[in-house]
């Protein structure tokens, strides 16, 4: 099973957004960028997010 894993939302750009892990921490603490359309709609920069497997909800 993949573990859960806490990002947030440090910057959108068109069709991807770019989200940094805090949960677990990533020592290089790279962003990672994601199709928005894999992620909720209603994100913005700052948002938290939660993805277990592909599935992204806003996690609060």
């Amino acid at each position: 099973m993949m573990e859960e894993r806490i990002y947030v939302v440090e910057s959108l750009d068109g069709d991807y957004a770019y989200l940094k892990r805090i949960t677990p921490p990533d020592e290089g603490n790279e962003p990672t960028l994601v199709a928005r359309a894999l992620l909720p709609e209603e994100i913005e920069e700052g948002t938290k997010v939660k993805r277990i497997l592909f599935d992204y909800e806003i996690y609060e």
